[in-house]
């Protein structure tokens, strides 16, 4: 009786997710491009200007997609991939890690890149890192590097007021993250602060419906600032 009960709970937070993603790709799909630009930009100069980003040593971002609707991260890759060449430059030299879908299993690394020219289209026309670089030899997977990243910059179909995040249903973002934290516990390392990137339209008020299988958020950027939710965040932010 309990699994019937489990199994009834599970497929009815399955169709609420389903329903909510249709309502916000429709809101994604009328969000007028001259304000989506804004809104970009918005975003972006708060992530490039925010303390929390600037210190960041080593960190995880994703390539964002034109086709997704997700919040640009352009200026923010170009920013983590410029080389310092001046004393005047003040900027932390930064370890990037990028994403690569690896099966339709929801299995998907972090690779290390050093310049947008390493990142070619997948099926879906996504940019990924190509498996190999320049010298012909493995990337570096942020699952085996030596040090820990400070931030993860996310990408979301929606986020409730409380961290929750709504995804495109594959599982990627959430199976990696909850592997990252149990690789950081494991060496003792400080867990990364996470933080989504969201337009004003995929922010709700109301609660998203979750499973066991999701991990929310420590805070999200949207063009109207940040939205500090986790412990983490309010420490570090």
């Amino acid at each position: 009786m309990a699994t019937r009960t489990t199994t009834a709970a599970s497929g009815a937070v399955l169709e609420q997710k389903q329903a909510l993603r249709s309502r916000v790709r429709r809101n994604l799909k009328a969000l007028d491009p001259i304000q989506r630009k804004q809104q970009d930009e918005a975003v972006q100069k708060l992530v490039l200007e925010a303390p929390w980003f600037k210190s960041s040593t080593s960190l995880c971002a994703y390539i964002s997609c034109e086709g997704l609707r997700e919040v640009d991260t352009s200026k923010i890759i170009s920013s983590i991939l410029h080389k310092p060449d001046s004393a005047c430059n003040m900027q932390i030299p930064k370890t990037l890690y990028v994403p690569r879908v690896e099966d339709k299993e929801s299995n998907m690394k972090l690779l290390h890149i050093t310049s947008v020219s390493e990142l070619i289209g997948n099926s879906m026309n996504i940019l990924e890192p190509t498996p190999l670089d320049n010298t012909g030899h493995q990337r570096e997977d942020v699952m085996q590097a030596d040090k820990p990243v400070d931030l993860l910059l996310l990408p979301g179909l929606a986020f409730d007021r409380s961290g929750r995040r709504l995804g495109r249903g594959g599982g990627y973002y959430d199976r990696f993250i909850k592997t990252y934290l149990e690789l950081a516990g494991k060496r003792g390392w400080q867990p990364p602060l996470s933080v989504a990137l969201a337009y004003s339209t995929q922010i709700l008020d109301e609660a998203i419906p979750v499973s066991a299988l999701d991990v929310p958020v420590d805070a999200i950027v949207s063009p109207s600032g940040v939205i500090s939710v986790s412990s983490i965040a309010l420490e570090r932010m």
